[in-house]
């Protein structure tokens, strides 16, 4: 059953509708042949696991101000370098060829485009809220041709406020001059998309796509007076909006 009380929606783009692990597994694969790393580590999939796994925890630290973007740019490569026995290659250079290769990548979340454009075709207003580098991120939307579809697109590092502060969906939903009872959110992190929409008084979207990654309780319920929905693919969106 459709619920026609939304007018504006605000998505997550990692993840939620850009295929962050796709497009980071292959322009890591490019970088990783650049530096010609196969001659001493020939285990690409083994690469990729242990530099996401390296990526995931300082990016959560990061978030949490515990350390500084230059600093996440030295040390994903730097600790990944050192965990496999990796000499040679210098760190920054690595993430700076990884980086101008990962916004050419177009992989899209299943179904992105259609429900894009489906929602703009009923009239919805469409923002991006993200957490990422202004740089990669703007150039990500360009490039997989997502940006048409958004009225704006609002990034933590241009803003200074990172998600889950509820600095960043103020911010949001002032700029858009939307009425958060008209507003909802579509992400696919609990917590930096769910419980900081929540934690506003906006109503959210959880995308899970994986069977095997737990849903929170509060999932299609009243959580503080707001709603929460899940789906499992894009195309239920069909049903909420």
């Amino acid at each position: 059953m459709t619920i026609n009380r939304y007018t504006h929606i605000f998505f997550d783009l990692d993840n939620t509708l850009w295929d962050f692990r796709a497009n980071s597994f292959a322009a890591l694969k490019i970088a990783y042949s650049n530096f010609k790393i196969e001659s001493q580590y020939p285990d690409y999939q083994n690469f990729f696991d242990v530099f996401t796994e390296i990526n995931d925890l300082l990016w959560s630290d990061y978030r949490k101000k515990l350390l500084v973007k230059k600093e996440l740019q030295r040390l994903r490569f730097s600790m990944t370098f050192d965990r496999l026995e990796i000499n040679g290659v210098d760190p920054l250079e690595m993430d700076s060829f990884y980086l101008s290769e990962i916004p050419k990548q177009k992989n899209l979340i299943d179904g992105a485009s259609r429900v894009l454009q489906y929602l703009k075709s009923k009239g919805y207003l469409l923002f991006i809220i993200t957490y990422g580098f202004k740089e990669v991120q703007t150039d990500k939307l360009k490039n997989s041709g997502l940006s048409q579809y958004f009225t704006r697109i609002y990034i933590s590092e241009d803003i200074k406020a990172p998600k889950p502060g509820r600095e960043i969906f103020e911010y949001a939903i002032k700029s858009a001059n939307a009425r958060k009872t008209k507003s909802i959110m579509v992400g696919d992190d609990w917590e930096s998309d769910i419980e900081g929409a929540l934690n506003f008084g906006v109503d959210a979207v959880y995308f899970c796509p994986s069977a095997n990654r737990p849903v929170p309780l509060d999932c299609d319920r009243i959580y503080n007076r707001n709603k929460v929905f899940s789906i499992n693919a894009l195309s239920g969106l069909y049903d909420i909006l």
